[in-house]
């Protein structure tokens, strides 16, 4: 099956790379619940099944499915948002050169890569790889 552009393979790529920080994120949340921090357990449990969800949806890329565009660009403006807010709060984030690279140049760079009028047509007229 010959492509137009490999900007979905990109976004994969990046969209990996969020899914193992936030596998890792999950992970380290884990030793609070040992230490009577219960909702701890499920917070991780959560950002674990966030990472599996920006997984599927990075494979569902490479696949070229047709929504799967939409829901990743929609995905990484909900993780910008969140930023935005963790950014404006007097919260105590993290405003390291590291935060900044994952919270914000990630999603901004994966939803360059799969905005324009290209891509819509790429998603739009490819089909199944068999």
């Amino acid at each position: 099956m010959k492509t137009g552009t490999s900007r979905p393979e990109g976004a994969f790529v990046l969209m990996l790379f969020q899914a193992i920080f936030w596998f890792a994120a999950g992970l380290s949340a884990f030793p609070f619940a040992l230490a009577g921090e219960i909702w701890m357990f499920a917070l991780g449990l959560v950002t674990w099944l966030l990472a599996l969800l920006v997984l599927m949806l990075g494979i569902a890329l490479v696949w070229r499915r047709r929504r799967a565009r939409r829901l990743a660009m929609a995905l990484q403006v909900v993780c910008l948002a969140g930023t935005l807010v963790q950014l404006l709060l007097p919260i105590g984030a993290n405003h390291g050169p590291v935060a900044l690279m994952v919270n914000v140049a990630l999603p901004v760079a994966v939803i360059w890569l799969l905005w324009g009028r290209k891509m819509r047509a790429e998603f739009s007229t490819s089909t199944a790889v068999s």
